[in-house]
């Protein structure tokens, strides 16, 4: 550990370093900067910070967090573009404003990024950007674009009196989505064959071929079994990469058995939810078990404002109700969904990663415990 005077330190009683290995105990974290450069038994010279339990910082990995805004009327929320059903350009990033409330709150409780989505009333809804709680306007806060939203079941069909060309029927979605990845992939043979070049493509269909040929991955609403056995039909169809998005109507093993041979990843959730429609009739925390129990690579969502963001951990409780570990917990909400989202520098409290964590005044999970102390990437957020 390097011993620069320059370098800040937390001493940690308990440190979740996010992942399922067990908790080190009475250890420091040392930071230079925004990166951390040891955890070491051996307490370093420098400034030090705050003493507790740490854990990494929360990663939202669903939300619309910045879309639909705290105090604002929902004739203000901007989570879907109602022109057309496919919308493989939009950019989610460019409906966010930083100025949300709600931001504020997230980071007082620990949670420091947000994967933001737009919302599921287009089959295509547009990229997601995974993005910083704590920045001061949408260029500092972004740090890539996991994907592109889609979303099958309900949502898309409930949309007819918006513009385009809109589905009545599950089936009827699936037709126009189909219809267009044939499309791209049409395009993408020729581009191939050279008897066309991408110049010659429309945008959206370069932004579907880009889903096709494996540049960007589809985040994908889907609640109930059988859409999501249709979602695995459409990638073994077409090759597209997917994540499952929600799947809050899984009430069974059985279900999971199939991701788990198709190796799909899930972003969970949100448990906490009202089921306020008939695709969720089967919700229920209890679903948890299932795919608690599965070997599943999986994180969790607040699908926010659906919950609240600041309420992200408070839905590790079922986890522990179903035999997950404290540490197996924080790590859905962290080193997971950093996994799931394709980011190596947040999520884990590890030399060289970034030093974005949380100091407690007891364990987490614990009803009476409280931040002493926030840090993100170096920066120190509230203490």
């Amino acid at each position: 550990m390097n011993d620069s005077t320059a370098m800040k330190y937390v001493r940690a009683s308990v440190l979740y370093d996010g992942t399922s290995n067990a908790a080190k105990k009475n250890v420091f974290l040392g930071f230079d900067g925004k990166r951390i450069v040891g955890i070491s038994t051996k307490e370093p010279k420098g400034e030090l910070i705050a003493d507790g339990i740490v854990t990494p910082a929360f990663i939202d990995g669903h939300s619309h967090i910045g879309l639909a805004r705290s105090g604002e009327p929902s004739s203000e929320e901007e989570g879907n573009e109602r022109m057309d059903p496919m919308l493989p350009l939009v950019n989610v990033l460019d409906s966010v404003y930083m100025d949300d409330s709600a931001f504020k709150e997230s980071i007082e409780h620990g949670v420091l990024y947000s994967h933001v989505m737009p919302g599921s009333g287009n089959i295509i809804g547009g990229r997601t950007a995974l993005i910083r709680n704590f920045a001061g306007d949408i260029h500092d806060a972004l740090i890539s674009n996991p994907g592109i939203k889609a979303a099958l079941g309900f949502n898309p069909r409930s949309t007819t009196d918006w513009k385009g060309n809109r589905p009545t029927t599950r089936m009827g979605a699936m037709s126009i989505l189909r219809n267009e990845l044939i499309k791209a992939s049409k395009a993408y043979r020729l581009v191939k064959k050279k008897r066309k070049t991408v110049d010659d493509l429309e945008p959206q269909t370069e932004a579907l071929m880009d889903i096709l040929n494996g540049k960007q991955r589809l985040m994908v609403h889907v609640h109930k079994e059988d859409d999501i056995v249709n979602l695995i039909g459409l990638i073994s169809e077409f090759g597209f990469r997917a994540v499952i998005n929600h799947a809050g109507d899984v009430h069974s093993s059985r279900l999971w058995e199939i991701v788990s041979r198709e190796r799909l990843q899930v972003i969970y959730g949100p448990v906490d939810s009202f089921a306020y429609k008939v695709e969720l009739k089967h919700e229920n925390w209890r679903n948890v078990r299932f795919i608690a129990e599965s070997n599943i690579k999986y994180c969790l969502m607040t699908d926010h404002p659906v919950v609240l963001q600041r309420n992200l951990f408070l839905q590790l409780r079922f986890f522990l109700r179903y035999g997950l570990t404290k540490e197996q917990s924080v790590s859905l909400i962290s080193g997971n969904a950093a996994e799931i989202l394709g980011c190596d520098d947040i999520g884990i409290l590890e030399r060289g990663r970034m030093a974005s964590f949380t100091v407690w005044n007891k364990d987490p999970f614990s009803l009476d415990a409280w931040p002493l102390a926030v840090v993100g990437e170096g920066r120190t957020l509230l203490s």
